[in-house]
Formats: C-alpha cells, structure tokens, sequence
C-alpha cells in the first residue's frame, strides 16, 4: 500500500533541566556522542525509515538548532515531496502568541496538513536518544486501521510515578491514561512492567484534524496531546499502543532491546553519553544499516602523539571525534567533540567534552562537560573537590561538573572598499 506520510517534529524544548546546556541553545540542539546533536536521532529515524517530508517546529533558542540544520539536513531540489523545513511559531491564530503546548503547535500549523492532503501524520518529538524503525510503527497501525497509535515503552512499575502511562488492553487497545501515577495499570499480562508514553504519534489524519479543531475550541485545555487531546479521545476514537521493544532495527541482533533513554537532567545526558563509549555499547553508532546522520565538517582525522613514558598520547575506551589531537595526555572513559586538544600531562576521565575544547599541560578532569570552546589553564584541577568546583562552575547533584566556554564566532563575508 502507498501511503503519503508527513512527519512533524516537536523540537521547542526549552530544556530548563539541562541548563546550563540549554543557556543559549534548544534542548535539541545540545551536542552529543562527539560529533551530534540530539535532534539528529529522531531525524535519522525518519529518514531511515523512508519518511522524506518533514516540518521541524522549533521555537526557544533556536538559531544553534537552524545553524545544526542548514548545515546537516537540507535535502530537497528536485524532488518537491522530499524536504526538511524548519518552522517557527509563526503566530497565525488570532491571539498571535507563541505555541503555548503541543497540540497548539499542530494547531497553528494545520495550513501545512491541508495543503499537503496526507494519509498519515507521525508527530515526533526532538528530546530524546533513541533508534527507531518508525515504518513498523506505521505498519502497526494500519493493520489495526487505529486512528492513533502512541509508541509505549514497557517501564519498571516503580518508575510509573515519573511517566504519563497508557493503559491497554490486551490487543493493544488504549483504554485509559494515567499521568505520573505509582498504582497506574501494568501491562497485560505482565504484572511487573507499564506502557510509559514516549511522546510519539501516528494519526490518521481526518482524525487529527478534527481532534486539534475540538481541542482548540475548549477554554479548559492546556494545548497539549498527552494531557488533554489524547485522554478526551478515549472511545471515541480507535486508538492503539505500539509496543516499543518489539521495534526492529537493520542491522542490529535480532533479539537487541531498542535503545531508548531521556536526557532531560544533566546526569540523564551524561550517562547516556557513557553508554556509547562502553566496550559493547547499547547504543550501537557503526550500524551501517541505520546510520546516524548529522552535518559533516571538512574534518581531519584524530591525532595520537608521543610515546614516551611519562609523555603517551592515549584514549582507553573512549570516543574521539574527527579534528582531536592528543599530545602526550591520557583520555579515559570520555567522549570528545570535535577539534579537542589535549596536552602533554593531562589526565581526562569519564568526561563529555564538547568542540573546540583546549586542555592545558598537566591538568585533571574527572566527570565533567565541558561546554564548545572552553579553554582549561595549564594545571588545572576539575571534578576531585566539588567544594571548590562549585566556586567556579555548575555542578549537578551527582557531582557533576559544568565548565561554560564562549559562543562560536561566526564568520561572515567582506567586501572591499
């Protein structure tokens, strides 16, 4: 069956709980895993699974997140139905104000639905570190001819107090929401486990429609689809839950879980940052079948000198992004950016180091993020007295520790007089 699919990614987030990664970026636009951004899974997702006609909201902080996308994402020309384009809240309701929630973001750009005519809308949102073939979710849904299907992600019981959960019946059917509630329903069939709402959606897109229009039309709403659309459309509309772990990916085993993990606090982000540089990673970046794609710089390789006893340029199960040189230091368990200079003498560990970074001869990292362009002094000690470190930086409950660099200049053209 052919199927005209159009995607809209949710990718606003303000991200008040990675701050301050989030000081003069989106959520979506915070580097990760060396060389990537978060929005870079959720868009690799969909271009993986065949989905080419793709609207990116966008709204808080956005200009690192446009930047991200005019550098790694604009395909289109000749193919009119296949293109990338960010859409910023462009104020056409009558109140002429901001998305005020997920369903008013929908709502002000239903124009883009109408003039398009879809069979199917997927509605992603850009915060989160997953692989996901969202072709089997659309397969899913048609067969059950659903109007919503929502993706679940089975969940411990213990954490159903932290996550919206649907509750289903055993075909899959949804047959009640219940947010952030310890006693909320298991799964059928499985005492042990819930269905968390991932945020992610399949519409028919008739039923779409008319859900954002009556969901417009009501004072009490908060604009939002998993607080107030999505709940009001219990029996009245067929909605089912896609069950997350059963998602198959090219190229990964046939029995792998697929990875999935929020990193909306600091140490979320960290930890799913360590996840990619362990020995056998969850998260597997080498998959050629399902690649994970973002801009591409005209990068030289990574650089390892010196090899003297006490001067040996080494990185023990780490990763090292394109343009890094490690001049006589040690880097263990981190990950690098891109163009991280390491002198002689330092000793990094378990760090998330982002572009452009410079480390001074003999310095000591221990857990910490370095923001783009952070230049550390020659003997400098980070991450082993947070007393101190607290002085100087931010540090996250957990201890770790966030150095802010300076903004990236941005070259812009001449002209002769």
């Amino acid at each position: 069956m052919q199927l005209k699919v159009l995607a809209f990614v949710l990718a606003g987030g303000e991200g008040k709980r990675l701050y301050p990664l989030t000081h003069d970026r989106a959520k979506p636009a915070v580097p990760f895993g060396g060389k990537y951004r978060i929005v870079d899974f959720v868009l690799s997702n969909l271009v993986n699974s065949g989905i080419y006609s793709i609207y990116v909201l966008t709204q808080f902080r956005s200009q690192s997140l446009q930047q991200h996308l005019a550098d790694g994402w604009q395909f289109g020309g000749i193919l009119k139905n296949e293109f990338l384009i960010p859409v910023p809240a462009q104020m056409r309701a009558e109140g002429k104000e901001w998305y005020r929630g997920t369903a008013d973001a929908m709502h002000q750009n239903l124009n883009l639905i109408e003039q398009s005519a879809p069979d199917i809308v997927v509605v992603f949102g850009a915060d989160h570190i997953y692989r996901m073939n969202i072709r089997e979710m659309i397969e899913y849904h048609q067969r059950k001819q659903a109007d919503v299907t929502i993706a679940a992600l089975p969940t411990d019981k213990k954490f159903a107090k932290d996550f919206g959960v649907i509750e289903a019946d055993q075909s899959g059917r949804i047959i009640g929401f219940h947010e952030k509630n310890a006693d909320a329903p298991t799964i059928p069939g499985d005492p042990n486990r819930v269905y968390a709402s991932m945020g992610n959606y399949v519409f028919s897109t008739d039923r779409l429609l008319k859900m954002i229009e009556e969901d417009h039309e009501d004072p009490t709403s908060t604009l939002d689809f998993g607080k107030d659309i999505l709940p009001k459309a219990i029996g009245q509309a067929e909605m089912f839950a896609y069950n997350f772990n059963r998602n198959k990916i090219p190229g990964e085993e046939p029995d792998k879980i697929p990875y999935w993990r929020d990193v909306g606090t600091l140490d979320a982000f960290y930890d799913a940052n360590m996840d990619i540089r362990a020995i056998s990673p969850e998260l597997n970046l080498f998959n050629r079948e399902w690649p994970l794609r973002t801009a591409s710089y005209p990068d030289p390789p990574a650089k390892f000198v010196f090899d003297d006893e006490n001067r040996r340029g080494q990185a023990i199960d780490s990763v090292v992004s394109g343009g890094c040189i490690i001049s006589g230091g040690l880097v263990r368990d981190s990950v690098l950016g891109r163009h991280v200079f390491v002198h002689a003498g330092c000793q990094i560990e378990g760090c998330v180091i982002f572009d452009n970074c410079d480390i001074g001869r003999h310095s000591k990292l221990r857990r910490c993020i370095l923001q783009k362009n952070v230049r550390i002094p020659d003997g400098s000690v980070i991450g082993y007295d947070h007393e101190e470190d607290r002085k100087h930086y931010h540090v996250s409950d957990s201890g770790i520790v966030v150095v802010e660099g300076s903004r990236t200049p941005i070259p812009i053209s001449t002209i002769t007089v």
